[in-house]
Protein backbone atom coordinates (compact mmCIF):
# COMPACT_ATOMS: atom_id res chain seq x y z
CA UNK A 1 0.00 0.00 0.00
CA UNK A 2 1.52 3.64 -0.79
CA UNK A 3 1.44 5.71 2.21
CA UNK A 4 0.24 9.00 1.86
CA UNK A 5 2.45 11.91 2.54
CA UNK A 6 1.10 15.95 1.69
CA UNK A 7 -1.05 18.11 1.54
CA UNK A 8 -5.01 18.57 0.37
CA UNK A 9 -5.97 22.00 0.51
CA UNK A 10 -10.04 21.92 0.90
CA UNK A 11 -12.75 24.09 -0.13
CA UNK A 12 -14.76 23.40 3.48
CA UNK A 13 -18.57 23.36 2.65
CA UNK A 14 -20.73 25.40 4.94
CA UNK A 15 -22.08 23.34 7.95
CA UNK A 16 -19.48 20.96 8.21
CA UNK A 17 -16.91 21.37 11.07
CA UNK A 18 -13.58 21.27 10.81
CA UNK A 19 -12.83 18.13 11.77
CA UNK A 20 -15.56 16.57 10.28
CA UNK A 21 -14.29 17.28 7.06
CA UNK A 22 -10.31 16.19 7.94
CA UNK A 23 -11.93 12.65 8.85
CA UNK A 24 -13.29 12.60 5.47
CA UNK A 25 -10.07 13.36 3.97
CA UNK A 26 -8.37 11.31 5.56
CA UNK A 27 -10.34 7.78 4.95
CA UNK A 28 -10.72 9.08 1.22
CA UNK A 29 -7.08 9.09 0.71
CA UNK A 30 -6.73 6.15 2.99
CA UNK A 31 -3.91 8.29 5.39
CA UNK A 32 -2.29 6.90 8.95
CA UNK A 33 -2.63 10.35 9.78
CA UNK A 34 -4.54 13.80 9.51
CA UNK A 35 -4.62 17.47 10.76
CA UNK A 36 -5.33 20.69 9.68
CA UNK A 37 -3.75 23.93 9.51
CA UNK A 38 -6.42 26.16 11.10
CA UNK A 39 -10.28 25.47 12.30
CA UNK A 40 -12.65 26.89 10.76
CA UNK A 41 -16.51 27.20 12.02
CA UNK A 42 -19.31 25.44 10.64
CA UNK A 43 -20.48 28.46 9.42
CA UNK A 44 -17.36 29.30 7.71
CA UNK A 45 -16.18 28.26 4.18
CA UNK A 46 -13.35 28.18 2.03
CA UNK A 47 -9.24 27.35 2.62
CA UNK A 48 -8.85 24.43 4.90
CA UNK A 49 -4.94 23.20 4.33
CA UNK A 50 -5.24 18.87 5.53
CA UNK A 51 -2.10 17.60 6.31
CA UNK A 52 -1.63 14.20 5.47
CA UNK A 53 0.89 11.72 7.17
CA UNK A 54 4.40 12.82 7.52
CA UNK A 55 3.12 16.37 6.12
CA UNK A 56 1.29 16.79 10.14
CA UNK A 57 5.03 17.55 11.09
CA UNK A 58 4.65 20.48 9.08
CA UNK A 59 1.37 21.86 10.68
CA UNK A 60 3.18 24.69 12.84
CA UNK A 61 4.44 26.10 9.53
CA UNK A 62 0.95 26.89 7.92
CA UNK A 63 -0.68 27.52 11.50
CA UNK A 64 1.49 30.03 11.74
CA UNK A 65 0.97 32.15 8.42
CA UNK A 66 -0.58 35.07 7.51
CA UNK A 67 -4.34 34.28 6.98
CA UNK A 68 -7.16 36.09 4.68
CA UNK A 69 -11.12 36.54 4.72
CA UNK A 70 -13.77 37.72 2.95
CA UNK A 71 -16.76 38.45 5.58
CA UNK A 72 -20.25 40.38 5.95
CA UNK A 73 -20.90 42.45 8.61
CA UNK A 74 -24.70 42.82 9.65
CA UNK A 75 -26.09 45.85 11.07
CA UNK A 76 -28.30 46.77 14.04
CA UNK A 77 -28.16 43.42 16.10
CA UNK A 78 -25.72 42.07 18.82
CA UNK A 79 -25.39 38.28 19.20
CA UNK A 80 -24.18 36.01 22.04
CA UNK A 81 -21.90 34.27 19.93
CA UNK A 82 -21.19 37.03 17.78
CA UNK A 83 -22.09 35.33 14.67
CA UNK A 84 -25.63 34.18 13.42
CA UNK A 85 -26.18 31.12 15.87
CA UNK A 86 -26.34 33.09 18.61
CA UNK A 87 -29.10 34.76 20.80
CA UNK A 88 -29.82 38.98 20.14
CA UNK A 89 -28.74 40.77 23.28
CA UNK A 90 -28.73 44.43 21.77
CA UNK A 91 -30.13 46.29 18.83
CA UNK A 92 -29.35 49.58 17.44
CA UNK A 93 -31.30 51.63 14.61
CA UNK A 94 -28.02 53.08 13.48
CA UNK A 95 -27.06 51.77 9.79
CA UNK A 96 -23.63 53.05 9.01
CA UNK A 97 -22.71 54.70 5.52
CA UNK A 98 -19.83 53.80 3.25
CA UNK A 99 -17.91 56.76 3.92
CA UNK A 100 -18.37 56.34 7.94
CA UNK A 101 -17.07 53.01 7.11
CA UNK A 102 -14.67 53.69 5.59
CA UNK A 103 -13.28 56.51 7.60
CA UNK A 104 -12.83 53.74 10.87
CA UNK A 105 -11.01 51.54 8.67
CA UNK A 106 -7.36 52.64 9.54
CA UNK A 107 -7.88 52.12 13.43
CA UNK A 108 -8.28 48.76 12.75
CA UNK A 109 -5.09 47.96 10.57
CA UNK A 110 -1.97 47.42 11.63
CA UNK A 111 -0.45 45.94 15.50
CA UNK A 112 -3.93 46.25 17.14
CA UNK A 113 -5.53 44.31 21.10
CA UNK A 114 -8.67 42.43 19.91
CA UNK A 115 -11.22 40.94 23.01
CA UNK A 116 -11.68 37.60 21.38
CA UNK A 117 -15.37 36.17 22.06
CA UNK A 118 -16.52 34.66 24.85
CA UNK A 119 -17.92 31.88 22.75
CA UNK A 120 -14.34 30.33 21.65
CA UNK A 121 -12.45 27.32 22.39
CA UNK A 122 -9.60 29.65 24.78
CA UNK A 123 -9.03 28.15 28.40
CA UNK A 124 -10.06 30.72 31.68
CA UNK A 125 -8.54 28.46 34.43
CA UNK A 126 -8.78 25.38 32.68
CA UNK A 127 -11.83 25.30 31.26
CA UNK A 128 -13.35 26.14 27.54
CA UNK A 129 -14.48 29.86 27.27
CA UNK A 130 -17.07 28.41 25.12
CA UNK A 131 -18.41 25.64 27.74
CA UNK A 132 -18.40 28.15 30.22
CA UNK A 133 -20.93 30.89 28.28
CA UNK A 134 -23.01 27.75 27.90
CA UNK A 135 -23.74 27.52 31.64
CA UNK A 136 -24.77 31.21 32.15
CA UNK A 137 -21.31 32.10 33.41
CA UNK A 138 -19.73 35.17 33.27
CA UNK A 139 -16.43 34.84 31.14
CA UNK A 140 -13.71 37.81 31.13
CA UNK A 141 -10.77 37.18 28.71
CA UNK A 142 -7.80 39.50 28.31
CA UNK A 143 -7.37 41.14 24.86
CA UNK A 144 -4.74 40.30 22.78
CA UNK A 145 -1.78 41.97 20.23
CA UNK A 146 -3.03 41.19 16.68
CA UNK A 147 -1.58 42.07 13.17
CA UNK A 148 -4.33 43.23 10.51
CA UNK A 149 -2.23 43.72 7.52
CA UNK A 150 -5.17 44.63 5.31
CA UNK A 151 -8.87 45.56 5.85
CA UNK A 152 -10.72 47.17 2.62
CA UNK A 153 -14.30 47.73 2.43
CA UNK A 154 -15.57 46.00 -0.71
CA UNK A 155 -19.65 46.31 -0.69
CA UNK A 156 -21.96 48.76 1.34
CA UNK A 157 -25.38 47.93 1.90
CA UNK A 158 -28.07 49.11 3.64
CA UNK A 159 -28.45 46.08 6.43
CA UNK A 160 -24.97 45.09 5.96
CA UNK A 161 -20.97 45.63 4.66
CA UNK A 162 -18.80 42.85 3.30
CA UNK A 163 -15.14 43.18 3.62
CA UNK A 164 -11.59 41.26 3.34
CA UNK A 165 -8.97 41.08 5.93
CA UNK A 166 -5.38 40.01 5.32
CA UNK A 167 -4.38 39.26 9.38
CA UNK A 168 -2.37 37.37 11.66
CA UNK A 169 -2.87 33.73 13.50
CA UNK A 170 -4.92 34.48 16.62
CA UNK A 171 -7.55 37.08 14.67
CA UNK A 172 -10.85 36.72 15.45
CA UNK A 173 -13.36 37.78 12.46
CA UNK A 174 -16.42 37.65 14.97
CA UNK A 175 -14.69 40.03 17.10
CA UNK A 176 -13.47 42.18 14.14
CA UNK A 177 -17.23 42.36 13.08
CA UNK A 178 -18.38 43.21 16.65
CA UNK A 179 -15.46 46.16 17.00
CA UNK A 180 -16.18 47.46 13.49
CA UNK A 181 -19.96 47.67 14.58
CA UNK A 182 -19.21 49.61 18.05
CA UNK A 183 -16.95 51.67 16.55
CA UNK A 184 -19.46 52.79 14.14
CA UNK A 185 -22.01 53.39 16.82
CA UNK A 186 -23.96 50.63 16.34
CA UNK A 187 -24.04 46.98 16.84
CA UNK A 188 -23.50 43.91 14.33
CA UNK A 189 -22.67 40.51 14.39
CA UNK A 190 -20.54 37.97 11.74
CA UNK A 191 -23.12 36.90 9.14
CA UNK A 192 -21.00 35.35 6.58
CA UNK A 193 -17.05 34.21 6.64
CA UNK A 194 -15.02 32.66 4.04
CA UNK A 195 -11.44 31.66 4.08
CA UNK A 196 -9.67 32.71 1.42
CA UNK A 197 -5.99 32.39 1.84
CA UNK A 198 -4.22 30.09 4.55
CA UNK A 199 -0.32 30.75 3.79
CA UNK A 200 1.12 29.52 1.51
CA UNK A 201 -1.91 27.87 0.53
CA UNK A 202 -5.37 29.97 -1.49
CA UNK A 203 -8.41 29.39 -3.20
CA UNK A 204 -6.84 28.39 -6.47
CA UNK A 205 -5.51 25.32 -4.68
CA UNK A 206 -8.43 24.58 -3.05
CA UNK A 207 -11.12 21.86 -4.12
CA UNK A 208 -14.35 21.08 -2.99
CA UNK A 209 -14.85 18.13 -0.49
CA UNK A 210 -17.92 16.81 -3.17
CA UNK A 211 -15.90 16.83 -6.07
CA UNK A 212 -13.25 14.61 -4.12
CA UNK A 213 -15.70 12.49 -2.82
CA UNK A 214 -17.02 11.98 -6.34
CA UNK A 215 -13.32 10.90 -7.86
CA UNK A 216 -13.06 7.99 -6.07
CA UNK A 217 -10.24 6.56 -7.96
CA UNK A 218 -7.28 6.65 -6.26
CA UNK A 219 -4.82 7.84 -9.45
CA UNK A 220 -7.16 10.72 -9.93
CA UNK A 221 -6.92 11.57 -5.94
CA UNK A 222 -3.26 12.12 -6.07
CA UNK A 223 -3.74 14.79 -8.39
CA UNK A 224 -5.08 16.97 -5.85
CA UNK A 225 -2.35 15.98 -3.09
CA UNK A 226 0.40 18.47 -2.57
CA UNK A 227 3.99 18.02 -1.69
CA UNK A 228 5.25 18.21 1.64
CA UNK A 229 7.73 20.88 0.74
CA UNK A 230 4.46 22.88 -0.61
CA UNK A 231 4.18 24.22 2.85
CA UNK A 232 7.66 25.14 3.88
CA UNK A 233 8.00 27.73 0.66
CA UNK A 234 9.92 30.43 3.22
CA UNK A 235 12.38 28.46 5.09
CA UNK A 236 15.82 27.47 3.95
CA UNK A 237 16.11 24.56 1.30
CA UNK A 238 19.15 22.18 1.28
CA UNK A 239 20.50 19.29 -1.04
CA UNK A 240 22.32 16.30 0.51
CA UNK A 241 23.43 13.10 -1.02
CA UNK A 242 22.14 9.55 -0.08
CA UNK A 243 24.61 9.08 2.54
CA UNK A 244 24.01 12.20 4.50
CA UNK A 245 20.38 11.32 4.17
CA UNK A 246 20.41 8.20 5.97
CA UNK A 247 22.39 9.77 9.01
CA UNK A 248 19.69 12.40 9.28
CA UNK A 249 16.93 10.32 9.62
CA UNK A 250 18.64 8.17 12.06
CA UNK A 251 18.97 11.50 13.85
CA UNK A 252 22.47 12.26 13.38
CA UNK A 253 24.29 15.23 12.51
CA UNK A 254 26.23 16.12 9.43
CA UNK A 255 28.76 18.09 7.84
CA UNK A 256 28.43 19.97 4.71
CA UNK A 257 30.10 22.14 3.14
CA UNK A 258 26.90 24.54 2.10
CA UNK A 259 27.54 27.59 4.58
CA UNK A 260 23.66 28.94 4.05
CA UNK A 261 22.44 29.46 7.70
CA UNK A 262 18.75 29.01 9.36
CA UNK A 263 17.07 28.74 11.94
CA UNK A 264 15.66 26.15 10.40
CA UNK A 265 15.59 24.25 7.30
CA UNK A 266 14.59 21.62 4.67
CA UNK A 267 16.58 18.92 4.00
CA UNK A 268 16.15 16.28 0.98
CA UNK A 269 17.59 14.33 -0.91
CA UNK A 270 16.91 14.13 -4.97
CA UNK A 271 14.03 16.76 -3.95
CA UNK A 272 12.37 14.00 -1.25
CA UNK A 273 12.30 16.07 2.36
CA UNK A 274 14.54 14.02 4.50
CA UNK A 275 14.35 16.30 7.78
CA UNK A 276 13.78 19.57 9.03
CA UNK A 277 16.92 20.32 10.49
CA UNK A 278 19.23 23.62 12.12
CA UNK A 279 22.13 24.26 9.53
CA UNK A 280 24.49 26.84 10.88
CA UNK A 281 28.75 27.27 10.01
CA UNK A 282 28.24 23.70 8.02
CA UNK A 283 26.39 21.86 10.69
CA UNK A 284 23.35 20.24 10.05
CA UNK A 285 21.11 18.82 13.36
CA UNK A 286 17.65 17.22 12.55
CA UNK A 287 14.96 18.17 14.31
CA UNK A 288 12.17 16.65 13.05
CA UNK A 289 13.17 13.44 10.51
CA UNK A 290 10.59 12.35 7.71
CA UNK A 291 9.70 8.73 6.98
CA UNK A 292 9.01 8.37 3.48
CA UNK A 293 10.01 5.33 1.82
Amino acid sequence: MIKINGWVVLDKPLGMSSAHAVAKVKRLFKATKAGHGGTLDPLATGVLPIALGEATKTLSYVLEGKKSYRFEVKWGEARSTEDQEGEVTATSEVRPKRLEIEAILPKFTGTIKQVPPIYSALKVKGERAYALARQGKEVKLASRIITIDRLTLLHAYSESAVFEVECSKGTYIRSLARDLAMSLGTCGYLMALRRLMVAPFSEKDAILLDSLLNIGHNTELMKYLLPIQDALVDILALEVEEAEAVKLRRGQTIFSSQKEEGEVALILCRGVPQALAKARNGVITPLRVFNIE
